[in-house]
């Protein structure tokens, strides 16, 4: 019976949940049900569906956050009801977000004299967007003053998350993504003369491929960029799509130049949710300058009584994200950033190390010189008794959810795997998941189960 269609006394105080009207009959699908019904019954019932969802903290193909500590979850609920982007009706909350922004410029080593501005976003996405937009905006103004056409505009880029795809499409933009080479994980330097041309808007680096979790060579892309316009001319920015490791490089990479110390570099976006460890449902865009951000991008709208200037693709959306990202650079600061990253990192570095001494596998990335994470391939495929594949339906049964997937072109023959190790993830957790991957490789291999290298532990 549906829960719309019970009829039963109203329930006593002291009833069980599960001896409750609602429990009698499936959850409704499809319409709305006619009577109100116990909130403790219809939570557990709802719980007990979502537990059918996979573990989060066992889906290493996520660069979401996972775990939050309990000042998050409080932090959030204080911020249940606050609109993000009311900010005359919330002004402490839109303070927070200015802080984190210029913190984020800060970090990012814009240039000193405070002149960098920025949002927040629901997420990465969005600000690369954004960033996207205000490449186009500023090259069509300028083809207009030239008196030149602008209405083929293209933006140079390697191996992108599908954001970039989107942001091509929905804004009439063409998107030159350059093939991989065949010993390359990423956009190289001397790829992008081929590619560029005066209708380029912009080039985007990413820190951080999502196909392998490698760094891309931003300053040498940027030296290139300088060379190509000092032979032709052209100006063309570079956009950093630091989703993942704009909160990384700075804290494992400190010298690692990617950023606005680079004179080339535009503006930069970032996922909060994703290394920056905030939960779900915040990204960051930041400019270097309020030059490179065409003020006719920014709406001021008199929203509630108050003059708001915006510049976003969304408009309300709840600020604790935006809270929760401030707790987090002031809770642990550049030494707990590091120190939390550092520890993902020796955990990816130790399954690197297990993966390449089972005997099938090539290690693309080791989690040392990118983010915390390890891509592998099979070394010969073509002798496997066993694909990537059937070894990632292996290990779904023990309930790890880790990625295969072609390579973008022109490496698409190339399978491989991925595992991002993030905050919450020990490495307890990462040395159970390469005793199940020996043990699957054993099962798959029809052949004796490898047996692990001790590893360090409490008790040696």
């Amino acid at each position: 019976m549906a829960l719309h269609e019970t009829h039963r006394p109203a329930p006593g105080p002291f009833d069980d949940v599960y001896t409750l009207p609602v429990t009698a009959g499936t959850l409704p699908k499809n319409r709305v049900p006619d009577v109100a019904h116990d909130p403790r019954a219809v939570r557990a019932l709802i719980h007990d569906e979502l537990g059918l969802d996979g573990n989060a903290s066992q889906n290493l193909a996520t660069f979401c956050t996972t775990w939050a500590e309990p000042e998050v979850h409080a932090l959030m609920d204080e911020c249940l009801g606050k609109n993000m982007i009311d900010k005359d009706e919330y002004p402490q909350t839109a303070q927070i977000e200015n802080r984190c922004v210029h913190m984020l410029a800060d970090l990012w080593h814009a240039p000193a004299d405070g002149g960098a501005l920025g949002c927040s976003t629901t997420g990465s996405s969005e600000a690369g967007m954004l960033g996207g937009l205000a490449l186009k905006r500023r090259w069509r103004d300028r083809r207009h003053a030239e008196g030149r056409p602008a209405d083929r505009p293209n933006l140079v880029t390697g191996p992108v998350q599908v954001c970039w795809e989107k942001f091509a499409r929905y804004f009439d933009v063409e998107l030159r993504q350059v093939p991989l080479e065949k010993d390359a994980l990423g956009l190289r330097p001397h790829q992008l003369r081929d590619h560029v041309d005066e209708n380029t808007i912009g080039v985007v680096a990413i820190l951080g491929v999502t196909y392998t979790c490698g760094y891309e060579p931003v300053a040498g892309i940027a030296a290139e960029l300088d060379r190509i316009q000092a032979d032709t001319g052209l100006d063309i920015p570079l956009h950093i799509d630091a989703a993942s490791g704009g909160f990384v490089a700075p804290f494992l990479q400190p010298d690692l130049v990617w950023d606005f110390r680079l004179p080339r570099v535009a503006s930069i976006n970032a996922s909060g949710h994703k290394y920056g460890m905030a939960p779900l449902g915040v990204g960051w865009a930041v400019w270097r300058s309020a030059d490179v951000l065409p003020d006719d991008l920014v709406f001021h709208v008199d929203y509630l009584g108050g003059d708001l200037p915006t510049f976003a693709l969304n408009f309300s959306r709840p600020g604790g994200e935006v809270v929760a990202q401030y707790y987090n650079l002031l809770r642990l600061g550049r030494e707990g950033y590091a120190k939390v990253h550092g520890s993902c990192a020796s955990s990816a570095r130790m399954l690197a190390g297990q993966l390449t001494g089972m005997g099938p596998f090539t290690v693309l990335h080791d989690g040392e010189d990118g983010l915390p994470a390890v891509c592998w391939t099979l070394t010969d495929p073509d002798d496997s008794p066993f694909t990537l594949y059937d070894l990632s339906d292996q290990l779904r049964r023990r309930g790890w959810q880790v990625p295969t997937y072609p390579l973008p072109p022109s490496r698409q023959d190339t399978v491989v795997q991925r595992v991002l190790v993030r905050h919450g993830i020990s490495y307890d957790k990462i040395a159970l998941l390469a005793d199940d991957i020996r043990e699957a490789v054993g099962r798959l291999g029809r052949g004796p189960v490898l047996h692990a290298e001790p590893q360090p532990g409490f008790h040696h």
